[in-house]
C-alpha cells in the first residue's frame, strides 16, 4: 500500500491545541481584578482535581497556565488620583454628544456590559491623564471628548 494512503493514527490530523493568549503590556490589576484573577485561579484548580476526560483535562490545564501566569505577573495598580483620569478611574465624559461613564481596569477585569474597559483600548489611552473639563482629541476627531467627572475606583 502506498505510504499516502497510509494513517498510522489520528492524533497527526488534529489542529495544534496553542497557549491561551496574553494580552501585551504590564498586567496592571486593580484590588477588584487581583480578586477576579484568584477566583479563576481557584475554579480552575478546582476542576483540575475533579476532570477525568484526558481531552478536557489538557483544555483545563492550559487554562490553569493563563490564570497562574496572569496571578504571577499582577501588578496592583495604586489608587488613581482625584484630579486627573488614570489606571482605576471611573470617568464620566461625552463622546460626540453622547454621555457615558467607564473605569480604567486590567485587561482580565475588563467587561463591555459593565463598561470596564482595559486601560490599553483606545478609547482609555484618550482619557487617561485629562481633567474634568477637558476637551480631548478621539478618532481623528479633535475635541471629541468632554471629561465631565472622575472618580476614584
Amino acid at each position: 500500500m502506498s505510504v499516502a494512503f497510509r494513517r498510522e493514527s489520528d492524533e497527526e490530523h488534529l489542529e495544534p491545541k496553542f497557549e491561551l493568549p496574553i494580552p501585551p503590556g504590564p498586567n496592571m490589576v486593580t484590588a477588584a481584578g487581583l480578586t477576579l484573577i484568584e477566583a479563576k485561579l481557584a475554579a480552575v484548580e478546582a476542576l483540575i482535581a475533579s476532570e477525568t476526560d484526558e481531552a478536557a483535562l489538557a483544555d483545563v490545564k492550559r487554562q490553569w497556565r493563563y490564570w497562574i501566569t496572569r496571578k504571577t505577573s499582577a501588578q496592583l495598580a495604586p489608587p488613581p488620583p482625584e484630579d486627573r483620569v488614570a489606571f482605576g478611574s471611573r470617568v464620566r465624559f461625552t463622546l460626540n454628544g453622547a454621555e457615558r461613564v467607564v473605569t480604567l481596569v486590567g485587561s482580565d477585569e475588563a467587561e463591555g456590559v459593565t463598561d470596564k474597559i482595559p486601560f490599553t483600548a483606545p478609547l482609555a489611552r484618550a482619557l487617561i491623564g485629562g481633567e474634568v473639563g477637558e476637551m480631548l482629541d478621539f478618532g481623528g476627531v479633535a475635541d471629541a471628548i468632554e471629561i465631565m467627572a472622575i472618580e476614584g475606583a
